[in-house]
């Protein structure tokens, strides 16, 4: 139990500084800040009352910080789970969702005790791709209604069917709440011009509200759609009917593979932020426990924030501490200023969610995927489709099983083309070799299943040495997961200040990396046909850091 689970947090307490602690406080209070707005807009988009949002965002992230496995991940609700919410509370209700949130927690418990963080990495990034981008999608669609301020009471669950809908009732457009929604989106992309102290989507929310209410503008706001919204916290036990607990497994297992992946996710994502490392399986620990725990307050269900993260390390967070001084800003900010959150108008939520689904949407990775391997296009575009038009658990389940076809396709049609002798590289002796110069080989394709492993030793390996060789002989092809993973490797490494050297890279692997960051980040000069040429350009490049640093020392 010890080594699968030990909070990030018991680690860098051990020499925590003062200076540390500044940092952690600052940081804290900024992604405190950042948090609000989205917070409420996440619980609205849900179908929820705003306090709901910030509660999970409080008690959620209070725990995903204290009993992590990441030293900077920032729990919260997220975008990804309001379709998911949106149609539990359309069909069990609200106790109905409390008690899924808990089973997915229980799951996500089991799944860390199991030892299965790193199962995770076996779902191909194509794959996270297409959900993350089709989830975007249904966002954005879930919120023309609020941002145009059309008059319709019911909007229908099926994507297709909403925007019908929308489209015949487009003459009851509100053209000031259309006009808020628009300077919503503008002040939460454009104002970091002005300052990146204070969020955009905060600017956005205070100025709509106020304009509402000096100008009395007439557009719908979130006390017309909850009423009055409680600035307190109290314990909500649901009604649990055991005889229906079987309805709830489906649910609380999507809600628990997603969480699962979103965090760990965020959680990789930091990782190559600050050059650390998160321990998996404690993090799916926390995530479970976390929620376990925020229903009985009345909260949604809770995982590591991407968005968020990314701005707790930007602004300097060094621990989980962090964490915790984001969920005491946002518990301050609930009691003393959480009246006035029923003043905001719902345009101007609809605008910032609008911007969230845009920046989850990964448009650009979208479409370097679309220009990629014949089987990474099926993958993405399938789970994409079926995440907007079927079911975001379905999306999953279909996009794993025919990954793992498609891959035996691929590796069928790629015995059969490949010749007896993979690679002309002859030196197998490296003693030659002078001392600062590493060596690390893949072996066989670098896709989906294998490219978290081999890049994770790429960076113990690397960071042992001040150049390192990557011999790529017998890798016949790389798909977009490897190139994913790949990349976050030598990201860590550049970062450590060391030098990356490609060999013995193929055609196919050469064309694939020029479509990818991977290739500027290496740079043409650094990508060799032969180990030989690529030992003589360590060489070379380490009597230069040589001569440079004896410069730098006289």
């Amino acid at each position: 139990m010890g080594v699968i689970f030990k909070p990030k947090l018991l680690t860098v307490l051990k020499n925590y500084s003062s200076r540390q602690f500044s940092s952690d406080l600052l940081a804290g209070i900024v992604v405190g800040i950042v948090a609000l707005p989205l917070a409420i807009a996440f619980a609205v988009a849900s179908g929820v009352s705003p306090e709901k949002g910030l509660i999970t965002a409080i008690v959620g992230g209070f725990l995903i910080s204290l009993l992590g496995g990441s030293r900077v991940q920032i729990g919260g609700p997220t975008g990804a789970f309001i379709v998911i919410i949106y149609s539990i509370l359309a069909e069990y209700g609200f106790d109905g969702l409390l008690i899924s949130t808990i089973m997915a927690g229980i799951f996500l418990v089991i799944f860390g005790l199991l030892k299965l963080g790193a199962l995770l990495k076996y779902f191909p990034h194509p794959l996270v791709v297409g959900f993350t981008s089709g989830i975007a999608l249904v966002i954005f669609s879930t919120q023309i209604r609020d941002a145009l301020g059309l008059e319709i009471q019911n909007v229908p669950a099926g994507f297709i069917a909403k925007w019908a809908t929308y489209w015949g009732h487009l003459t009851t457009i509100n053209l000031c709440a259309a006009a808020l929604a628009a300077g919503s989106i503008l002040l939460a992309i454009f104002s970091k011009k002005v300052t990146r102290r204070i969020p955009g989507s905060l600017i956005a929310i205070v100025l709509g509200t106020v304009a509402v209410q000096v100008f009395n503008i007439p557009v719908p706001t979130i006390e017309s759609f909850f009423g009055n919204i409680p600035n307190t916290i109290g314990i909500r036990l649901p009604a649990v009917d055991f005889n229906q607990l079987g309805n709830y497994i489906q649910p609380a297992v999507t809600i628990a593979l997603l969480g699962a992946i979103e965090s760990l996710l965020s959680a990789v994502v930091a990782d190559g932020m600050i050059g650390g490392h998160h321990r998996s399986n404690t993090e799916l620990i926390a995530q479970g426990v976390a929620n376990i725990v925020t229903p009985f307050f009345g909260g949604i269900p809770t995982t590591g924030a991407i968005a968020r993260t990314a701005t707790n390390i930007k602004n300097g967070a060094k621990t989980p501490l962090a964490g915790i001084f984001h969920a005491v800003t946002l518990l301050l900010i609930m009691l003393f200023f959480g009246r006035w959150v029923k003043l905001i108008p719902m345009a101007s939520l609809a605008g910032i969610l609008m911007v969230v689904a845009y920046n989850m949407s990964e448009w650009r990775t979208f479409r370097s995927i679309l220009k990629g391997s014949f089987f990474d296009i099926i993958v993405l575009l399938t789970t994409f489709f079926l995440t907007v038009l079927v079911d975001l658990s379905v999306a999953i389940q279909v996009g794993v099983v025919l990954s793992a076809l498609l891959f035996m396709k691929r590796m069928a049609d790629m015995g059969k083309s490949l010749p007896a002798v993979v690679d002309t590289d002859i030196i197998e002796d490296y003693s030659g070799l002078p001392k600062g110069i590493g060596i690390y080989e893949i072996s066989g394709p670098l896709f989906f299943a294998s490219a978290k492993q081999f890049c994770e030793v790429l960076k113990s390996t690397g960071l042992k040495s001040r150049i390192i060789i990557i011999r790529m002989r017998h890798v016949p092809f790389v798909d977009s997961t490897g190139l994913q993973n790949l990349k976050e490797a030598i990201k860590i490494l550049i970062h450590s200040d060391i030098k990356v050297i490609l060999s013995g890279v193929n055609e196919n692997v050469y064309n694939d990396l020029k479509k990818t960051s991977v290739y500027p980040m290496i740079g043409a000069g650094s990508i060799f046909e032969t180990f030989d040429q690529a030992a003589e350009e360590a060489k070379k490049r380490l009597k230069e850091l040589s001569i440079s640093n004896r410069d730098k020392k006289g």
